[in-house]
């Protein structure tokens, strides 16, 4: 027990206590009495500390781990993505102390609701209010979906966001965890709950098609809520993109030449083949038009200025969750290739393209 308490870095007396409690029984004792921890227990053990160091208590951890369609596999990936919450979090503080910093150099003091706001935020509700000026439907990729939804009458919108990309001639239910988003919704769209996709609040089967688009990235678990998305709807439709191939990011050249940070945001992420599985279906490329209207990370390719625009960024999360160092050194470095020429004689084949395959997939099933 002394040596597992010393790898775990806790105090034997917390493993007498978890035993104690029930949340973690050693599968043996020696001939001497003494605990004795099998590999499945150091397992559990494992998770039940990394649940407790994100400030879950006892009680909800012993939930958890008990969970018997959860797997070992499963915990990982959910605790991956807490981490990952938790480190957008601290990314969109460190941002908005950054602006006060700056604000306050300049004599500005921001208002107390401003300085409180930051510490309740979730990574949307941090960005969430960008989103309006340059997140819309893009009439193109809006028809590939409606149209891969077939003759669904009632549609379920998981992780809705501000209600782009909803069909208008369907009955729509849309689900969004962030109260930011849910509010910048407009009069008259669809009625919205608020619940997360790895949790939907619905009977098997009570819709004809589910959709998701450009969200699967923010959950915290993307199989668990595929599946249950494919639980709730006969027909499944998915905008994610790939992160298998590293082709595309290669092509891209933002992530290419400025921000190759963006491949440690895809470490971990399920494969495409997982994801295409989670929903039993394929797995189709959708390519990208030259004046995307919907300003989402890849739909600036052939208009390289817009990244210089700090409203564009704001409305996509991949520039908070790499940082500000990184933002920032992008930025000033795509600002003098653009001012000497050199994006455009590194990137001069883009001209010629109306369209671009950049990773984006739509899944259907």
């Amino acid at each position: 027990m002394g040596r597992v308490a010393e790898l775990a870095g806790v105090t034997v007396r917390t493993l007498h206590h978890y035993d104690e409690i029930g949340l973690l029984q050693p599968s043996t004792r020696t001939a001497a009495g003494y605990r004795a921890y099998s590999a499945s227990d150091v397992e559990r053990l494992r998770e039940v500390l990394a649940y407790r160091r994100l400030g879950f208590g006892l009680r909800e951890i012993a939930d958890l781990v008990d969970d018997p369609a959860t797997d070992a596999v499963s915990h990982l990936r959910r605790l991956r993505g807490l981490l990952l919450e938790q480190r957008d979090r601290a990314a969109a503080m460190v941002i908005a102390i950054d602006r006060e910093l700056e604000a306050r150099a300049m004599g500005i003091r921001t208002t107390p609701e401003d300085q409180l706001k930051v510490f309740g935020a979730q990574l949307y509700d941090a960005i969430g209010s960008a989103y309006p000026a340059t997140r819309r439907t893009e009439p193109r990729i809006a028809a590939r979906i409606w149209d891969a939804l077939g003759d669904a009458r009632t549609v379920l919108n998981v992780g809705a966001g501000t209600g782009s990309y909803e069909p208008p001639d369907r009955d729509v239910t849309a689900v969004e965890p962030s109260a930011v988003m849910r509010a910048q919704r407009p009069l008259g769209a669809a009625p919205c709950v608020a619940a997360a996709a790895e949790s939907l609040p619905f009977e098997d089967q009570s819709f004809d098609a589910a959709m998701a688009v450009s969200t699967v990235h923010h959950w915290l678990d993307p199989v668990a809520g595929l599946r249950e998305m494919r639980r709730v709807a006969r027909r499944v439709v998915v905008l994610t993109y790939d992160a298998d191939d590293t082709g595309w990011r290669q092509r891209f050249w933002l992530t290419r030449d400025y921000l190759p940070e963006f491949a440690d945001l895809l470490v971990g992420w399920p494969s495409l083949a997982d994801l295409t599985h989670a929903v039993e279906g394929r797995a189709e490329p959708l390519l990208i038009p030259w004046d995307c209207a919907d300003g989402f990370f890849e739909a600036h390719w052939r208009r390289p200025e817009a990244y210089l625009d700090e409203h564009v960024r704001r409305a996509v999360s991949v520039w908070t969750r790499v940082g500000p160092e990184a933002e920032r050194r992008a930025v000033s470095t795509l600002h003098e290739d653009l001012s000497s020429g050199r994006w455009a004689e590194r990137n001069r084949e883009l001209a010629a393209l109306d369209s671009a395959e950049l990773g984006l997939r739509l899944l259907v099933a």
